[in-house]
């Protein structure tokens, strides 16, 4: 499995990322987010998702479990924040079908396990003192080929950078 590992050392740098995600996304993309509270996973989600167009408020689907956003090119991203499920099987009555959405964002998913599609991009976040740190896996094709192009563009990116581990 392909992995890329960066530095962000403040939130702008987490915006940057989630904007380099947005410019070179597939046109059909699962998104696992993994990290601790306060990890940035919200923030991550919310900069692609403003990075896609999405305008107005964007919110965090804690309370909602689920936000569901049209983008400008056709489709819609589905947001789902799954901390406050006690049993995957809730999910059920969520009405997920795996065809509606282009693009799954989705903090929490080894809560939803069983009941979610696979990932195509896992993004691990972690803090890192005041900044935090990404480690991306990609376990599909469709994800190989995204990271590929999300490289390049972070390598181009001064206010990034790759980590060598």
């Amino acid at each position: 499995m392909d992995e890329l590992r960066i530095d962000l050392p403040d939130a702008d740098a987490t915006d940057r990322l989630g904007q380099a995600l947005a410019r070179t996304r597939p046109a059909s993309a699962v998104v696992h987010l993994h990290g601790d509270l306060g990890a940035g996973k919200s923030t991550l989600a919310r900069a692609l998702l403003r990075a896609l167009g999405v305008t107005g408020t964007i919110r965090s689907p804690t309370y909602t479990l689920i936000e569901r956003y049209p983008l400008q090119g056709g489709g819609e991203a589905w947001h789902l924040d799954l901390y406050r499920i006690a049993d995957a099987g809730e999910l059920d009555f969520l009405g997920l079908d795996e065809g509606a959405a282009v693009l799954w964002l989705i903090e929490w998913p080894e809560r939803g396990r069983g009941h979610l599609p696979a990932p195509d991009l896992e993004v691990h976040l972690e803090v890192d003192g005041l900044g935090r740190r990404a480690r991306l896996l990609v376990p599909t094709p469709v994800g190989e080929q995204w990271l590929g192009q999300l490289e390049a563009i972070v390598r181009a990116d001064p206010s990034l950078r790759v980590i060598s581990e």
